[in-house]
């Protein structure tokens, strides 16, 4: 599972090693007992181990990059003790699939972004479950497990296999997201809910769903994923196809760049 270490540079590295160390974390608490609690919204929880995983990460890049930025799901925006300011900002979400950790279900990840002046760089997804690493660093490609990997070559809306996430606030239907959910089921298209962002976006990236949408993200969940997608060949933006910058939180829409037009239709018409 090694990745080849001289094809990135030591930021990308430093987040690797980082979600590496967080995910065997999140791996030996995988089906033990720890406490679990509620943050706002229904279903949204949060385990002893979202806070043990976001503490070691943060704990791993402050000390090799000192007085860098942090934007963490739990934690939320902080700045390392270093005594100089770093140029870099690390979006982080230590457990990404809290709730399928939380009932045992093994679909969860460690997402990691490297930010630098506005732009990301650097992007991990790691499974600990699977044992899967996907990687992207900007200008290099996207990477699992050491392999370079592309989008599908799937051409048309029809043939295509789509994820998707629901928010917390469902029942108020934000952005008419069921309705578009309900076009999307009646032109026969499989949609899978796997309970991820940031494994939705890499599985994208790897070609095995050929499009991924979702109402609302934080920085946390769609930060690496969106470079991974990017650097796959793929393509992201807002529903409208305007684009999407990761800090937005508003509707996403990542695919293979070939669907992208026709899926756009769908999920940004007037209902």
């Amino acid at each position: 599972m090694a990745e080849k270490k001289e094809s990135f540079s030591n930021i990308t590295l430093i987040a690797i090693e980082a979600a590496l160390a967080a995910g065997e974390i999140l791996r030996q608490g995988f089906g033990t007992h720890f406490a679990i609690s509620s943050k706002e919204g229904v279903h949204n929880l949060v385990t002893e181990y979202d806070h043990l995983s976001e503490k070691a990460i943060l704990k791993f890049l402050e000390q090799n990059v000192p007085g860098s930025h942090f934007l963490a799901e739990e934690s939320g925006s902080t700045v390392g003790t270093g005594t100089k300011d770093s140029d870099w900002t690390w979006i982080v979400d230590p457990l990404d699939g809290t709730v399928n950790f939380a009932h045992q279900i093994p679909i969860f990840s460690v997402s990691i972004a490297a930010e630098k002046k506005g732009e990301i760089i650097a992007g991990v997804v790691f499974q600990p479950i699977t044992h899967e690493l996907f990687v992207a660093e900007k200008g290099r490609g996207a990477f699992l497990n050491g392999q370079k990997i592309h989008v599908s070559s799937v051409s048309s809306i029809n043939q295509s296999i789509l994820a998707t996430g629901f928010p917390y606030n469902l029942a108020e239907n934000p952005f008419h997201c069921i309705d578009h959910f309900v076009d999307i089921l009646k032109l026969g298209i499989p949609i899978r809910r796997l309970g991820s962002a940031a494994i939705d976006l890499a599985y994208t990236a790897a070609g095995r769903v050929d499009g991924f949408f979702e109402v609302e993200l934080g920085p946390w969940d769609c930060a690496a994923g969106k470079l991974l997608v990017e650097e796959a060949g793929g393509k992201v933006t807002k529903w409208d196809g305007q684009p999407f910058h990761v800090r937005s939180r508003g509707p996403i829409f990542a695919s293979n760049g070939h669907i992208h037009s026709a899926a756009s239709a769908i999920l940004n018409r007037t209902v």
